[in-house]
């Protein structure tokens, strides 16, 4: 086996925004919200809860159920989801109870249906959709975390507009405006049919989470209607200066742990790997120049759901045994993103992969490679940093080296023995 550099464990810290009594917040900031006035005692409500793996969420959820019965409306949940759990009814109400959100721990029903309605089409000549479910409630609330996405940058990207579109369009939907977005790009495709949903005068508001670099609770706010697109954007610049990075300009190999759903849309960040999900290597100027990504392996919380293996070079054969086919390939081909769905070179063991990926850099020696290995994009407060890093690690204050050096280590199977569990 070639010999790197030795590697150091090193603790990345973020600065902590972690909202302490999160119930709290919530109830706080829906009765200054204003929601319930919109509306009559004993109305249904239809609360919109995403698939994403945010912080929380079954806590943030159930607090706004309590509340919403203590105004004396009668809440339930919707999955508002595209494409996700394979684009079926009982797929994705299974997304939502393996995040906890069941009727038992809600204290309301959770009603998934694939059927939509039309809600003719946008000045912009989108058809939208929404979820006939939802619409035929009294009001509709959407919980969303804001964040940049993985496909664009733009003004608005990930958050309540989004699941305005593709997750209350379902599947239907989904897959009629990533059409669109082919051609005129998917921030026009989210704003064009948020405002057509908009203006059903159905959606009562949002409650918008912002999350910290640690992944913690950093803002609840409840948004209403009227401000929706303008206060998303400025909670989306306030997300993207809290969002971690690989803390070093130029990465030669990336070892990650795992990708899947609930870390990512697609799977892995792209603005953490620097990759297209159409293939393309370092679009991202903010990001780290990454020369090569090796994946080894699926959060046992994506369930199958592989989409994203593509945008790496090299992956372990466990992650090509446990991925699902059909919800891979339903997700990447209804967001358009075939590359996301292709399978890497797989040798037999890590030893393996990482003997032949690292020829393929442009360096001749191993020793020169500067190798960061990470759990997933969404956790960076611990890596494995190759020693040739430590005067960048010592130059970054928000950087300890955790013990002394370390050479990689193989078990009987050749695979590395794992330090970042």
């Amino acid at each position: 086996m070639s010999r790197f550099s030795p590697f150091y464990l090193v603790r990345q810290r973020f600065e902590s925004h972690k909202i302490s009594d999160l119930p709290a917040a919530v109830r706080g900031q829906l009765a200054a919200s204003g929601f319930a006035g919109r509306l009559k005692p004993g109305a249904s409500v239809a609360l919109g809860v995403g698939s994403r793996g945010i912080a929380n969420l079954a806590l943030i959820v159930r607090t706004a159920v309590e509340w919403w019965k203590e105004q004396g409306m009668k809440p339930f949940i919707f999955p508002a989801m595209g494409s996700h759990g394979a684009a079926t009814a009982k797929g994705q109400a299974d997304v939502l109870a393996k995040y906890g959100i069941v009727e038992s721990e809600m204290g309301c029903p959770v009603r998934s249906r694939l059927a939509v309605v039309s809600l003719g089409k946008t000045p912009e000549g989108i058809e939208a959709f929404a979820d006939k479910l939802a619409l035929a409630s009294d009001g509709i609330m959407l919980c969303a975390r804001v964040k940049r996405h993985t496909d664009f940058a733009g003004k608005l990207e990930s958050g309540l507009f989004k699941m305005m579109a593709i997750g209350l369009g379902k599947f239907a939907g989904a897959r009629n405006y990533h059409t669109h977005a082919y051609n005129m790009g998917l921030e026009g495709v989210i704003r064009s049919v948020g405002r057509q949903v908009l203006g059903t005068g159905k959606i009562l508001g949002g409650l918008a989470i912002v999350e910290d670099g640690n992944h913690d609770t950093a803002m609840i706010e409840a948004v209403p209607v009227e401000r929706m697109e303008e206060r998303e954007g400025e909670l989306l610049e306030l997300s993207k200066s809290w969002m971690p990075r690989v803390p070093v300009d130029e990465v030669d190999i990336l070892i990650v742990n795992e990708l899947g759903k609930d870390i990512s849309g697609s799977g892995m960040d792209t603005k953490v790997i620097n990759r297209s999900v159409h293939g393309a290597y370092n679009p991202w100027p903010e990001a780290p120049v990454v020369r090569r990504v090796y994946l080894r392996g699926i959060s046992r919380l994506s369930y199958g759901n592989a989409v994203g293996l593509g945008m790496a070079d090299m992956v372990h054969p466990r992650l090509l045994k446990a991925m699902k086919k059909k919800p891979t390939y339903i997700n990447s081909l209804t967001s358009n993103t075939l590359a996301s769905m292709r399978s890497p070179a797989a040798f037999a063991n890590d030893r393996a992969c990482l003997e032949a990926l690292w020829p393929t850099v442009g360096k001749f020696d191993p020793l020169q490679l500067g190798i960061c290995w990470i759990r997933n994009t969404q956790d960076l407060s611990l890596m494995a940093m190759t020693s040739n890093y430590r005067e960048a690690i010592e130059a970054n204050g928000n950087l300890e080296i955790i013990g002394g050096e370390r050479e990689l280590e193989f078990d009987s199977r050749n695979d590395l023995v794992e330090w970042l569990a």
